[in-house]
């Protein structure tokens, strides 16, 4: 997978973006009723990511914490710290794909929604970009050394030589037969 350096930041800075945007035309605050009505804006039809805002909708009450009907910078910032420290769940993961804000690729989405539970190391429900970043190294390794493995098992080569091989390429008792035909 690409850009392990933080594969979920996309999703917080895209979240972070996205209310930013409508905290700027919401300077008394961004309630739900705003958010619904900034969605349905010609003038933001450009200009917002309506996925991020589907998901700041229908995920509005999780992060008002304070259930005070208004989605605070604190309240924000508190949510993109919560994603970047403990990750994302299962279905946070796959609502941000159906909503196609996730940035990530589908063939990326795929592999983590698929490996979910294998990715989740502290078996905490959640998954971190280090969990996602430790589970592709952990795979790359496995592959290494199944590839290692399955050569050392099966290609007598290395120690008999191959017979379509180069005269100057030789295998492990090349040597003793080297040494005999200088005579």
């Amino acid at each position: 997978m690409a850009n392990n350096n933080g594969i979920l930041s996309g999703i917080y800075s895209g979240l972070t973006n996205t209310y930013s945007y409508l905290a700027s035309q919401y300077p008394e605050g961004l309630t739900l009723e705003k958010l619904n009505e900034a969605r349905t804006k010609s003038t933001n039809l450009n200009v917002l990511n309506q996925s991020f805002a589907s998901y700041l909708q229908s995920n509005f009450t999780n992060i008002d914490k304070d259930g005070d009907g208004i989605i605070t910078s604190e309240e924000m910032n508190n949510l993109s710290n919560m994603i970047s420290t403990q990750g994302l769940t299962k279905a946070e993961l796959t609502q941000l794909y159906a909503s196609g804000s996730s940035g990530l690729s589908e063939s990326t989405m795929t592999k983590i929604l698929e490996h979910f539970d294998d990715m989740d190391t502290n078996h905490d429900g959640r998954i971190t970009s280090a969990e996602i970043s430790a589970y592709d190294i952990n795979c790359a390794r496995m592959e290494v050394e199944d590839e290692f493995n399955n050569r050392r098992a099966t290609d007598m080569s290395v120690f008999y030589g191959d017979s379509s091989s180069t005269s100057d390429t030789y295998s492990l008792l090349s040597y003793k037969y080297k040494s005999n035909n200088k005579s």
